[in-house]
């Protein structure tokens, strides 16, 4: 357990950096987002590039996020007895969810969008919209995000196993949602 409990800190390591990338990301769009709407509205320039560049960064915001938020465990849950039972009991909701829902999932995505960001780097795919950007660094957040997801799910699911085992005392913060 111990080997995977070392595994598990270098994914939360990994997506913790990316998690801080998806945070400069907000910022940056924030600022690029303001600074479209100025040159629009004081000089009436604008470029199809700084909407798509945004669009990007969301993307970026979402697929590099993602996985840091599942670190955070402050990921949607749909909460129908989750709540209501013990953290034993949540502990095995979320290693058989990651198991059987998170993982499979993530694997699927991956080898779907790999080869469609595969396809788009070769060819060079650009927007159809004057002044757009190339889509290949967009389409390869697609893969990457959801490989980060399946790490992370790998990490969650050997804290959870470790915590059963009574291996490592974690407190996996959980908010009740207002009834």
């Amino acid at each position: 357990m111990g080997v995977l409990l070392k595994l598990s800190r270098a994914i939360d390591a990994l997506n913790e950096k990316f998690g801080i990338v998806a945070n400069w990301l907000v910022l940056f769009a924030c600022l690029i987002s303001a600074g479209n709407a100025f040159s629009r509205y004081l000089f009436s320039e604008s470029s199809n590039g700084w909407l798509e560049i945004q669009w990007y960064m969301f993307a970026g915001m979402v697929l590099l996020g993602g996985p840091y938020t599942l670190k955070m465990n402050e990921h949607v849950r749909v909460d129908l007895i989750y709540g209501m039972v013990s953290e034993r009991t949540r502990l095995w909701i979320d290693i058989v969810g990651g198991v059987l829902f998170l993982l499979p999932i993530c694997v699927i995505l991956v080898y779907f969008t790999w080869p469609w960001f595969l396809e788009s780097w070769r060819i060079n795919e650009s927007s159809s919209n004057a002044g757009g950007l190339v889509r290949w660094p967009v389409k390869l957040m697609l893969p990457v995000g959801f490989f980060l997801m399946t790490l992370q799910g790998i990490s969650e699911i050997i804290k959870r196993i470790a915590a059963l085992e009574h291996v490592i005392d974690v407190e996996f913060k959980y908010e009740k949602p207002l009834q």
